[in-house]
């Protein structure tokens, strides 16, 4: 017998015996639903043997039978009473447990996230991709899908689906392309560090998204819940189906602040504050400015993270507004990060640990924020350096700027769209899928070993178009990716160490080293990232402007 949990108080099982009885009542179970009719199987016991054996342990059992394949609206609504009705926790089961999970997620439909319904039958072994339209339709079985159909959909308007789809309407204009996403605001997130930095005005950083999707791209403006690869299909909330030829993916990436204890309650106040929000990124430039003493902690989470630098930017960035203000030598600068080093292209960490020398920051690795006491201005981190055991250390702190875990969005995860950890199963050169020959990802959300960075999209998107047109003309994919991303570390106000770098940490520079040297701080880095990046990224990029960003070729052997 194999018991799998679906939640606390529900577990299913493939069918059962009333030799079974007595296991699943020491397991704890104080009810059974049958939700397999009597008959179905030569070597299956009737509902009345294993109904008294659940008597006589003092067991209640209810029979609700489900014809395999039919299960019917009212059918659910029936398993969610006998739930309400029968003390639990309760053990349900058919043949293979299937129809159970099926009746489960069907009753819960109204009352909890279809991400969260698929996460939990997913993890108990159960694939709900057949009743997921209805499931995002409250339980109901849809009776009018009202399809809309494009030739190329794209999930996600930040900066990899709006430069897909600026780079695919510069080399098709009658493509008809769709873009879903229900943001009314588009962020430009590279210039949060300099917001944090007093360098940038948040308001630089932000657009209407209806100012920047392409000229005769449709935006449907709604949340993507669920997709159906095999029948071309994305699931909207409220079960309205958008149909295509070819999908591109790239909703970004999920910023779990939940996962670390007492955060939320905290963020914007008691010195806790985090660049990778726009709202709080003002917050840090204010407790810099008026911090005078005491201890500063930066912090950096397990990768992969989206740019693997901003942690230790806003610590730079601060150390250096203190010692412009001549209070550096109060502040005690701790960088504490979750790995185990302070950056994963080793050609670029001697001139970045000048600079942790310069603000006399200590560097604390394998330190994971795991809790934080807001008003009592106390943090706790799981310190978990190899072959030791993961001790908990407690630290005080004046100024805390948190960089939060961070996965694939809940509606990935839990799609067939992702791989074994969550992310969009991607071949790493072309960018496609490697089991839907009609879908691409790029961006925050795949699985590629790439730096994610808004460089990386800008590099990915032409890519993407390119395969894309490739494959509607018939042809192979002709241009691959390099894993190219950027990250301009800005060690002080007027100084970038510009790190370029691609798969494997190979050091991919685009410029001449007279002009910029990457593993030097740089003016002329500064000035790039300052005054050159931002248009690039709205009048370029967004409009299918490739600028340093023309596809490779793919290589004939």
């Amino acid at each position: 017998m194999d018991i799998k949990t679906i939640t606390s108080g529900l577990s299913v099982a493939a069918q059962i015996t009333a030799a079974d009885m007595r296991a699943i009542k020491d397991a704890g179970f104080r009810s059974v639903i049958c939700n397999r009719p009597d008959g179905e199987g030569a070597d299956q016991p009737t509902f009345d043997e294993l109904s008294r054996a659940a008597r006589d342990l003092g067991l209640e059992a209810a029979y609700l039978p489900i014809v395999s394949g039919k299960v019917a609206d009212e059918d659910a609504e029936a398993f969610d009473a006998a739930l309400t009705a029968l003390p639990g926790p309760t053990l349900a089961y058919c043949r293979t447990g299937t129809r159970s999970a099926t009746l489960w997620s069907l009753s819960q439909a109204r009352t909890r996230d279809l991400s969260d319904i698929l996460a939990a039958t997913k993890a108990a072994g159960y694939d709900m991709a057949g009743v997921v339209r209805r499931i995002a339709n409250g339980g109901k079985t849809p009776t009018d899908t009202g399809d809309a159909s494009f030739e190329v959909v794209i999930v996600g308007a930040g900066a990899g689906g709006i430069a897909a789809a600026a780079s695919l309407k510069a080399r098709k204009p009658d493509l008809e392309i769709a873009i879903i996403d229900p943001a009314d605001i588009h962020y430009y997130q590279p210039g949060w560090t300099m917001v944090g930095g007093g360098i940038f005005e948040p308001s630089d950083t932000a657009r209407t998204m209806g100012s920047l999707i392409p000229r005769g791209v449709h935006w449907i403006k709604s949340a993507v819940a669920a997709f159906e690869p095999d029948n071309n299909a994305v699931i909207l909330d409220g079960c309205r189906v958008v149909k295509y030829q070819r999908l591109i993916v790239c909703p970004g990436i999920k910023l779990d602040w939940h996962k670390i204890d007492g955060l939320v309650d905290t963020l914007g106040q008691n010195g806790v504050t985090s660049n990778y929000r726009y709202d709080l990124a003002p917050y840090t430039w204010q407790l810099v400015q008026g911090m005078k003493e005491g201890r500063a902690i930066f912090t950096q989470p397990p990768m992969p993270i989206k740019c693997a630098g901003a942690p230790q930017k806003a610590m730079y960035l601060s150390g250096d507004a203190w010692a412009r203000r001549g209070v550096l030598k109060d502040i005690d600068i701790q960088f504490n990060n979750a790995g185990g080093v302070l950056f994963g292209v080793k050609d670029y960490v001697p001139a970045l640990m000048e600079y942790v020398g310069k603000y006399d920051a200590t560097l604390n690795f394998f330190h994971n924020l795991v809790a934080v006491d807001g008003p009592a201005r106390k943090a706790w981190f799981d310190v978990a350096r190899p072959d030791a055991p993961v001790e908990r250390v407690e630290m005080e702190f004046d100024m805390m700027h948190v960089c939060p875990p961070q996965t694939a969005p809940d509606f990935i995860r839990v799609s067939p769209l992702a791989d074994a950890a969550g992310w969009v199963d991607v071949d790493q050169a072309t960018l496609r899928h490697k089991s839907y020959d009609n879908i691409w990802s790029l961006g925050d959300v795949m699985n590629a070993p790439n730096a994610k960075t808004a460089a990386a999209a800008r590099i990915q998107a032409p890519i993407v178009a390119e395969n894309i047109v490739a494959d509607i003309r018939g042809g192979s994919p002709v241009a691959q990716y390099n894993g190219y991303g950027s990250c301009p570390l800005t060690v002080e106000r007027g100084k970038i160490v510009l790190a370029e770098f691609g798969y494997g940490g190979t050091m991919l520079p685009s410029f001449p080293k007279a002009f910029i040297d990457g593993t030097k701080p740089s003016r002329a880095a500064w000035f790039l990232k300052e005054k050159m990046l931002p248009p690039i990224y709205w009048k370029a990029m967004l409009k299918g402007h490739e600028w340093m960003a023309k596809p490779e070729k793919v290589t004939v052997k």
